[in-house]
């Protein structure tokens, strides 16, 4: 699945939790005819996980079954669409599926009112939020592709929001030249 035999680029918009992934990921595939993928939905849909986290209040992803259903759904649909893959991790991702990697970045008081309204809580809500701070995401996603293709995107307003589906629509476009 190397970019090499793709006509059309696949996206990963990654981030903490509250950055606005969903957002833009679904605002970005109505608006380009993308396939769209929400892993954690995917997820929730087809009970790929590995247990519950009782500490952090949610199931925890069995990374090599998701990893396989999103295989499936890449190799489908590769040669006809576009796809933006969103999931709040990326390291498990092998980095042959992905042409550029988003990550979206929130400052950390819009996050945290983002989070509570949320309904996230305690050790949950802390743990996001230091994650924030410490650019966990984004050096996961330094660490895990090629630096070159990892780009940070400011996701605090509105405005950003269209920035963001902008630049990344721009993007696509100079790739497929």
């Amino acid at each position: 699945m190397a970019s090499a035999r793709r006509s059309r680029p696949n996206i990963l918009i990654t981030g903490t939790p509250g950055t606005g992934k969903s957002t833009t990921g679904v605002e970005l595939a109505n608006r380009l005819g993308f396939k769209y993928i929400n892993v954690g939905q995917l997820a929730k849909e087809n009970d790929l996980y590995d247990g519950w986290d009782a500490q952090y209040e949610c199931h925890v992803l069995d990374e090599d079954k998701a990893s396989l259903v999103v295989e499936f759904i890449l190799i489908q649909y590769d040669r006809w669409r576009i796809h933006v893959v969103n999931y709040h991790g990326c390291e498990f991702f092998p980095e042959r599926w992905f042409d550029i990697v988003f990550v979206l970045r929130t400052n950390n008081t819009i996050l945290f009112d983002r989070l509570q309204q949320r309904g996230y809580t305690g050790k949950k809500l802390t743990s996001n939020v230091e994650c924030e701070i410490f650019q966990t995401i984004l050096e996961e996603a330094r660490d895990s592709y090629n630096p070159e293709i990892v780009h940070e995107l400011e996701s605090n307003a509105p405005e950003d929001l269209e920035q963001n589906l902008e630049q990344i629509q721009a993007w696509v476009m100079q790739w497929s030249s």
